[in-house]
């Protein structure tokens, strides 16, 4: 056996395993996927809001978290990072329409990031829980109320949601609504091994006492979000996911837009692998599963890409030098002895492969449908499937390069 096929058996071993787990994960956990607990009393809660530049959608921001339905919302906090644009106004504005409940501010300079604003904001928080959602987020009504229940648990220091797209008037949007769908299911069926690796700025809530204690936001980090979770795991606070409670985000409509905002994402994780990677594979499910999950996710993907490549450019070389040395020796180019009709054990792995990936995406799609939105038509889920994911691993080589070349910027 050569390398390069042990490396494609490895490769689809690893894939397998992970799929094959998260299986047996939701046909054990399946009927408890959606369930809310009850809280054993109304919690105090804080809302923070980072802004930058969001004149457009900030009033309706701060509209959603008001009228989401949780009577003990004491205060929002609004926080401008010294936008160029009317947002501030607009804060203002809402600061009057609700006295008492909304309280605009601004950050004596940008911080360029929204974990500064962020941690900004939360100085200002008084309450045992803290939220944050993004000022291009609009919790669906009842999201918070759902969300509560899980901090009855002591150890629980951070409750996610599920983020979904809100703008899907084009192809790359609807993609994106597919790929955010999938995404909530498997973190989802990551909380029942207690390995949910990210905390999405759409909408979270964390314990107080614990954000403070683990040092709030890293503003050197460009996706703080996963940044912290990590700090929570590592800590000994558990995180848990509320399904029901949906966050509707507004996604990139443009590709370049689309592939700045994957490629700020995967340093700002590469960021996070190198700044814990000391506790790699150490005690806890953060250091033996959280961490090497990760990691394994990325190899998965550039050795993806890198496998595709080679067996594409060898298939091509060696078509051409085929057929270049039968027009030279004046024979036929394909005769029927070149057909082989003997299954090939890579090309048959890749197909099954193919096909449990399909079948995930789809559980994914329907198992929680969305009552506003129509689901996928097949175009966008081969789309999708064929060619939507085959861009990851390209937005993953440009991302280590980055890093290696400390290219990095919110941009």
């Amino acid at each position: 056996m050569d390398f390069i096929t042990g490396l494609y058996l490895a490769y689809s071993f690893l894939a397998f395993y992970f799929l094959f787990l998260f299986v047996l994960i939701y046909t054990t956990n399946r009927k408890e996927m959606t369930f809310i607990p009850k809280p054993a009393r109304d919690y105090e809660v804080s809302c923070v809001i980072p802004c930058y530049n969001e004149e457009k959608n900030i009033g309706r921001t701060i509209e959603s978290v008001v009228k989401n339905g949780y009577k003990n919302l004491k205060k929002i906090i609004v926080v401008d990072d010294c936008s160029t644009d009317g947002s501030f106004s607009v804060m203002k504005e809402y600061e009057k329409k609700y006295p008492g409940l909304v309280l605009a501010v601004k950050t004596p300079k940008n911080t360029g990031n929204a974990a500064g604003a962020k941690n900004y904001g939360s100085r200002f928080v008084k309450t045992e829980l803290i939220m944050f959602t993004d000022a291009d987020s609009f919790p669906e009504r009842g999201a918070i109320g759902k969300m509560i229940g899980f901090f009855d648990d002591k150890k629980v220091g951070a409750v996610t949601a599920s983020v979904l797209v809100k703008n899907r008037n084009n192809l790359l949007l609807r993609l994106q609504s597919i790929e955010y769908t999938v995404i909530k299911f498997t973190r989802k069926l990551l909380e029942f091994i207690d390995s949910i690796y990210v905390t999405p700025g759409p909408l979270a809530m964390y314990r107080m006492k614990y954000f403070v204690k683990i040092g709030r936001f890293d503003e050197k980090n460009m996706t703080e979000d996963i940044e912290i979770t990590w700090r929570m795991l590592d800590a000994g606070y558990d995180v848990r996911m509320s399904l029901s409670s949906r966050v509707y985000s507004i996604a990139p409509e443009k590709m370049k837009l689309w592939f700045k905002q994957r490629i700020r994402w995967n340093v700002g994780g590469l960021q996070s692998i190198f700044k814990h990677k000391k506790r790699f594979l150490r005690k806890g499910m953060f250091g033996s599963f959280v961490l090497p999950f990760f990691v394994m996710s990325w190899l998965l993907g550039i050795f993806g890409l890198g496998f595709f490549l080679y067996r594409g450019a060898r298939w091509i070389l060696m078509s051409y030098i085929s057929a270049s040395y039968s027009i030279k020796a004046n024979t036929a180019v394909l005769s029927m002895k070149d057909l082989s009709l003997n299954p090939n054990i890579l090309f048959f792995l890749g197909i099954i492969l193919f096909t449990l990936s399909l079948a995930f995406t789809l559980v994914s799609l329907f198992h929680d449908k969305e009552k506003n939105f129509k689901n996928p038509g097949v175009f966008d889920i081969i789309m999708y499937t064929i060619f939507y994911l085959l861009a990851y691993p390209i937005i993953l080589v440009i991302s280590a390069y980055k890093m290696t070349k400390k290219n990095v910027g919110w941009a």
